[in-house]
């Protein structure tokens, strides 16, 4: 009895590794490949080894120049940003783009380090930070995030493909904390910055705080933003966007342009899926306006 108890526990074991394995398999080819160029970039200012997923234009030519989208989200909607651009595109709204999506390291948990402002606990917390709590360990790592993709994400594309100045930041939730974030640091590194139901209520709103604080500050180059919120978000992230849009109207200076939209029906997760093809749009119509001005200003 205890020999055909002991092989039962044993074939238990076993079968609950193999499903484990299949699980962790399946996560990975989900997570971690995409249906386009995956590429390992090594950096140095990270000191680890990055996934780049890349999305090329149909067709794409290397002597053509393209526009650039980075999306710090990684795979997540990534087959709707390609028939969005791919749709869009054929029909002259804009222009095909080459896409740079960036994951999260499959076996560590990196998103919140990456992407959540060096003035935020990368530990979320909706409550304010105390003076006490100070310790560098405890906040989000988005500045060196930010030069892994400075120096070494855009030299590398720079390098390998054709690409011209049209360029974006694109990301949500947390990705959208990080694209605020850009924006107040480094707001001409791109032209246009998508932020879908972006996690500013970290701290008590601190990512609202330094972004109205930031915004006045911000000059050079016409510099567009696109926000949006699912219409079923919860009241705590409705509250944050309120106040994003609240410095917008208060702080922006005259070379930044903005929109925003609202999904209906859609709550924290549907709500990108909703907005791409309105924020690639929306951009589009930005850049038109943009050039016709600069084109009247340069023949009176």
């Amino acid at each position: 009895m205890d020999i055909l108890t002991n092989k039962f526990v044993g074939l238990v074991v076993s079968l609950c590794l193999i499903i484990a394995i299949f699980i962790s398999a399946k996560g990975y080819l989900e997570e971690y490949t995409s249906d386009f160029n995956d590429i390992t970039l090594h950096s140095s200012i990270l000191d680890e080894d990055r996934k780049l997923f890349i999305r090329l234009p149909q067709n794409y030519d290397k002597s053509k120049s393209y526009p650039l989208i980075i999306k710090t989200d990684g795979n997540f909607n990534l087959k709707r940003w390609d028939e969005s651009i791919a749709g869009l595109s054929e029909k002259g709204i804009i222009k095909d783009t080459i896409i740079v999506a960036i994951p999260n390291l499959y076996w560590f948990d990196t998103r919140n380090r990456d992407l959540v402002p060096p003035f935020a606990r990368k530990d979320v917390q909706i409550t304010a930070r105390t003076a006490t709590v100070n310790d560098p360990k405890l906040f989000g790592k988005a500045d060196l995030f930010l030069k892994f993709i400075e120096f070494e994400v855009i030299p590398f594309i720079e390098k390998n493909y054709s690409i011209d100045d049209n360029r974006v930041l694109s990301g949500f939730s947390a990705g959208g904390s990080f694209v605020l974030y850009t924006i107040i640091t480094k707001p001409n590194l791109f032209t246009g910055y998508f932020a879908f139901s972006p996690a500013a209520w970290y701290d008590d709103s601190v990512v609202v705080s330094e972004f109205r604080t930031g915004l006045p500050h911000i000059n050079g180059k016409p510099l567009f933003l696109y926000l949006s919120i699912g219409a079923d978000e919860n009241d705590i992230i409705t509250g944050s966007f309120t106040g994003l849009l609240s410095a917008i109207e208060q702080n922006a200076p005259l070379n930044f342009y903005s929109e925003y939209s609202y999904s209906e029906g859609a709550g924290h997760s549907e709500n990108p899926y909703i907005s791409v093809p309105k924020a690639l749009k929306a951009y589009y119509e930005f850049m038109a306006k943009n050039q016709y001005a600069k084109h009247v200003r340069l023949t009176n």
